[in-house]
């Protein structure tokens, strides 16, 4: 083989792992950016490495072990990624107030396409979706590194204990200590797994999505409280206030938020989940603008969570999502850069 045609079967099969790689970054650091730069930095340092690839594990257990390091090294600098609720209690409504926080702060979306490689298995790809959901790599972030790789490894990629030692270079003694563990933390912090689903959309959500939709844009808050669990959520990042209960958030809706009557919502799917790019009307009527990525937790037929991340100039692009609607509620112009990550 040829040096050219060499380099460009190990260019393939670097990239052929760039997904998965992604989706295990984007668990441990809460981050879908962090997670690409720490691929892409995997990637390289293999590039450069491949030499000393002695070919005794598989080329996808050596790239995991990098990654591991590389995001190692970015948790032992102090990054944790957390929600409003991780950070403050429920504000009632008549006493909230907007205080933001730093970027850094945040848990951050992500789309399905960039973290989910497409795979056979139904029940696979339903434990890999639910292990993406805002919910779970918020519980995630609870965890030290070790344990969290660990956790991650065996349950959500299914290695064996003894594979996930050899990648950590530890025992499987110290691998099952340490899952067990995360397990307790996890649950400490609501991240089981318990509600996993084949199919995330059936005929019950659609219609539920479709109602959602109906009462939001409609602004009927009747409708909408009908479709909410009593204890429901409201967040919106980058501000740290959240609303518990639909009394709560509708009050919220009818105050501070009623600049959003007459808004349009695109669906898109974020975090193994239904979500909406939520574009708010423009004062002269001609249209919409970018207002928020909003992700839907949906429990027991009710949504259970409505996470709104108000920095469009980030995630818009991130998801391939108009720059505008126009009077129509049609997108007048794309502001991604490069393909669709949806």
């Amino acid at each position: 083989m040829s040096d050219i045609a060499a380099t460009t079967d190990l260019d393939a099969r670097l990239e052929g792992h760039r997904t998965e790689l992604t989706g295990y970054c984007y668990r441990m650091l809460g981050s879908a950016f962090e997670a690409e730069d720490a691929v892409q930095d995997t990637l390289v340092r293999a590039w450069r490495s491949i030499d000393k690839f002695e070919g005794r594990s598989s080329l996808r257990s050596w790239l995991y072990r990098i990654a591991t390091n590389v995001c190692m090294d970015s948790l032992n600098a102090g990054n944790r990624r957390a929600r409003p609720m991780d950070l403050t209690a429920a504000t009632p409504v008549a006493q909230a107030a907007l205080n933001s926080r730093p970027e850094v702060t945040w848990l951050e979306p992500v789309p399905d396409g960039r973290v989910l490689p497409s795979v056979a298995d139904p029940a696979d790809t339903a434990v890999k979706r639910e292990s993406i959901r805002l919910a779970f790599v918020a519980a995630l972030q609870h965890l030290p590194p070790k344990q969290r790789a660990v956790l991650i490894l065996r349950e959500v990629l299914a290695w064996k204990a003894s594979e996930v030692a050899e990648l950590l270079e530890t025992t499987v003694a110290s691998v099952n200590s340490a899952l067990q563990r995360a397990r307790a933390t996890l649950a400490e912090h609501g991240g089981t797994q318990d509600t996993v689903t084949e199919n995330p959309l059936d005929e019950e959500q659609r219609k539920l999505l479709d109602r959602y939709v109906a009462a939001f844009e409609g602004y009927d808050m009747a409708a909408l409280t009908a479709l909410l669990h009593e204890d429901a959520t409201l967040s919106m990042p980058p501000y740290d206030l959240w609303l518990r209960g639909h009394d709560d958030i509708v009050g919220w809706m009818l105050g501070v938020g009623e600049v959003c009557r007459g808004s349009r919502l695109v669906p898109v799917v974020a975090n193994g989940t239904p979500a909406f790019a939520h574009y708010h009307p423009r004062p002269s009527g001609d249209g919409f603008d970018p207002w928020a990525l909003m992700v839907i937790e949906i429990v027991d037929g009710k949504v259970s969570g409505i996470t709104s991340f108000l920095d469009t100039k980030r995630w818009f692009p991130l998801f391939d999502l108009p720059e505008h609607l126009d009077a129509s509620g049609v997108g007048t112009s794309s502001i991604a850069e490069g393909p669709a990550a949806g």
